[in-house]
């Protein structure tokens, strides 16, 4: 199996890395419309060798690495490959991706969204394992054509990789909770902190919980911009949702309510009764 990846940052990169790993993969060939990002990939070894966009069309599976609003303008540019070419976009969002793919290629395409990453980004981000025992969310395969089904599931099985199916809206509604939203509020915190504090203290103060709370900060501004466009109306019910329960909160404060400032802290805690 011949692959192509058109994005090598984090996504990307890290996933030529693993994918060089695999038995049944011949060659990860990349393209970056960045120059910069090609030298670094090539320095760095997460690709055989760089190629142009028309070289890409010719492997036999395309992975589209790179932010939400340009997988839909590579889509417009892949309607001429094989009908045994499998497409997978890595995306954050689904639905607006899925319903525009050219329908020259909807059985050539495959929606998937492996859940991981860091918060760092470009080729000298990648990591080998980034995808090891992760999820992948892979949305509407009833519309992606048998072989392509195969090939998908195949290369994120042998990533170890652990399938997720759903539709296309319902991952968005679910992932803007669980990680759009998380992402907003990082950015909010960091420039409510840097608008009040000194820098130099907040380096000094700043302990495990507020690191741990503004790392998603240093994420890629033009990724999360194109998927906060695409996802903008599950992301606003779940900030507004999020804005209640914080209110909730401040009135209890406000209010000496310490019973009900303790309540609303257990049922937070029994969040983590769901991941053990």
């Amino acid at each position: 199996m011949n692959i192509a990846i058109i994005g090598l940052g984090l996504m990307g990169g890290s996933l030529a890395l693993s994918l060089q790993k695999l038995d049944f993969v011949e060659s990860v060939v990349g393209y970056d419309h960045n120059e910069n990002h090609q030298i670094t990939a090539l320095e760095l070894n997460l690709v055989h060798e760089i190629v142009s966009f028309e070289q890409v069309k010719k492997a036999d599976v395309i992975f589209l690495a790179i932010p939400v609003n340009g997988v839909i303008a590579a889509l417009e540019n892949l309607k001429d490959v094989s009908e045994t070419t499998t497409i997978i976009d890595l995306g954050s969002t689904k639905e607006k991706i899925v319903t525009s793919v050219p329908q020259e290629i909807r059985k050539n395409f495959v929606a998937a969204h492996p859940m991981t990453g860091t918060e760092n980004f470009g080729p000298q981000a990648a990591i080998e394992g980034l995808y090891e025992e992760k999820v992948v969310v892979l949305c509407n395969l009833e519309d992606s054509g048998e072989l392509q089904c195969i090939q998908a599931k195949k290369i994120f099985k042998s990533l170890n990789m652990k399938k997720i199916f759903m539709k296309a809206h319902e991952h968005d509604r679910h992932a803007a909770f669980i990680s759009h939203m998380p992402h907003a509020i990082s950015y909010s915190l960091a420039n409510t902190v840097m608008k009040q504090e000194n820098k130099h203290n907040i380096l000094a103060l700043a302990a495990g919980g507020f690191r741990s709370m503004s790392r998603l900060a240093k994420s890629s501004p033009n990724m999360w911009e194109d998927i906060f466009k695409q996802n903008k109306t599950n992301i606003l019910e779940a900030i507004e949702l999020f804005e209640n329960e914080l209110s909730n909160m401040k009135t209890a404060i406000e209010n000496d309510e310490w019973d009900a400032v303790h309540k609303e802290m257990s049922d937070g805690n029994k969040l983590y009764d769901i991941f053990n």
